[in-house]
């Protein structure tokens, strides 16, 4: 569901972007759009559920982002021929960044949680597009962004969300 809804909104996202320097249109599309409709789009499946526990929250979550992951990765290998090598960050970096995102909807707190994953997926993306050690920047941030999963993970429980 996530993965078609990114696309749809791409779409009506991308013609903002017409008779900017292609340089200038990349690096928001990248860096500014694809964070926020990514990540909106991977956690739209989760703010809707009843009968969950945080910890369970956070586990879809994950299984969100994973999937939105494996998927980016085939279309980008596939269609665009990115090198696999390239796209593996992004098996870790989006499940993780999906549970930040989580944790928010799990505690009652969406909004700056979610704010705290854009603002992860867009320094990565601004980061990716504008440094020459792309691969390097990226595993420092998929670094941070697993390191503060791993981290609300442990302060999630077994209690019911109401």
């Amino acid at each position: 569901m996530s993965v078609p809804i990114t696309l749809f909104i791409v779409q009506l996202a991308d013609p903002f972007l017409v008779g900017l320097p292609q340089f200038y249109a990349i690096l928001i599309s990248t860096a500014f759009f694809s964070p926020l409709i990514e990540e909106f789009a991977k956690i739209l499946p989760l703010v809707y559920r009843h009968g969950e526990t945080q910890r369970s929250i956070f586990t879809l979550a994950v299984m969100v982002g994973l999937g939105f992951a494996v998927v980016e990765l085939l279309l980008y290998v596939f269609l665009l021929g990115v090198p696999v090598l390239v796209r593996l960050p992004g098996l870790l970096f989006h499940p993780s960044n999906t549970a930040i995102s989580a944790y928010g909807i799990a505690t009652k707190r969406p909004v700056p949680f979610f704010a705290l994953a854009v603002a992860l997926h867009a320094a990565n993306n601004f980061l990716v597009v504008t440094n020459p050690f792309p691969i390097s920047v990226s595993v420092f941030i998929v670094g941070i962004t697993i390191l503060l999963a791993w981290t609300f993970y442990g302060k999630t429980k077994e209690k019911f969300i109401v």
